[in-house]
């Protein structure tokens, strides 16, 4: 495979799961300010710009309605909504010739619709229409493509993606934490509440919920799930060679992260959970910049703020 279609590839799998993430992250968040008339609404604003990597100026108040232009709508902003759902669109055009007609028109369908300015009762809605339009991509991919390196790369992009926005998210847990979202809307916003309740068939607490978002096995927006799924894909696309050790330095990486997690006990993780979330985003940084060194090293690596060391 060429390397510029399996870059492209590896970014339609990662805007894809960028913009879902970041409707979720933005849907919880902002239901947040519009429910607690006690929370400091530009200091929230200003936490939740700074754990999706962005920034804003100091010298204005920040309001709901600022953090959903510049997050959701505003397409030259790299951590926006909007954004990845043009770039997802513009990768899908350079890898025509690999790409399934039903995932290009999807995609271009997606793009064409994403609007330009979003009226206040509608916001909930529109979260909503970019979860199932990333959920269609995902399905057309799952349920058309071989389970070969294509395939392989588009997942690949999309379980790093995944494990970084699932740490964002936990991460905003910290933010304030009389304040914050509670557990059971961390859940809820990962789509994670009922197969928690199935798992631990009680209310959610802070250990068990943080348990399963980080630690769980067999939930797929898991963190170590997310980890587990990448290793496996660099595994298929650079079986081992050499009978010593782990040749490939993503899958190094992506190997250390996850056994870092497996093997800190939970309780040390939710003592410090911002130190081990940025972690796992910095590993998801690390591992994207060594799959590029690996496979498309001829090409910058698109990146959004926030994604530098």
């Amino acid at each position: 495979m060429l390397s510029r279609i399996a870059e492209s590839l590896f970014w339609i799998g990662r805007y894809i799961e960028r913009s879902d993430g970041t409707a979720r992250i933005l849907d919880v968040h902002l239901q947040l300010l519009l429910e607690d008339p006690w929370i400091d609404e530009d200091s929230a604003c200003r936490s939740l710009l700074s754990v999706m990597g962005s920034t804003a100026p100091a010298d204005t108040a920040l309001a709901r309605h600022d953090v959903l232009q510049h997050l959701a709508i505003d397409r030259s902003e790299p951590a926006s909504i909007a954004y990845s759902i043009t770039a997802a669109r513009e990768n899908a055009r350079r890898a025509r010739e690999i790409v399934s007609t039903e995932l290009w028109e999807c995609l271009n369908t997606t793009s064409a619709r994403m609007p330009r300015r979003l009226q206040t009762e509608k916001v909930h809605e529109f979260f909503g229409w970019v979860r199932e339009r990333a959920a269609l991509a995902v399905g057309i991919i799952d349920s058309a493509t071989s389970r070969d390196e294509a395939w392989q790369f588009f997942t690949l992009g999309r379980s790093i993606e995944r494990a970084d926005m699932t740490a964002r998210l936990l991460a905003t847990r910290s933010l304030t934490e009389a304040s914050g979202p509670s557990w059971t809307t961390i859940l809820r916003s990962c789509g994670a509440y009922e197969a928690y309740l199935r798992t631990y068939r009680g209310v959610p607490s802070s250990k068990n919920a943080a348990e399963f978002l980080i630690l769980d096995r067999l939930f797929p927006r898991s963190i170590l799930f997310a980890l587990n799924q990448a290793e496996d894909c660099v595994r298929e696309l650079e079986p081992r060679t050499n009978r010593v050790g782990v040749g490939g330095q993503a899958q190094r990486l992506l190997g250390q992260a996850r056994s870092e997690l497996e093997y800190t006990p939970i309780g040390e993780v939710l003592n410090d959970l911002p130190k081990h979330m940025d972690a796992v985003q910095q590993v998801t940084l690390d591992t994207s910049e060594a799959i590029r060194q690996r496979f498309f090293p001829t090409h910058a690596e698109p990146s959004w703020i926030g994604e530098h060391s």
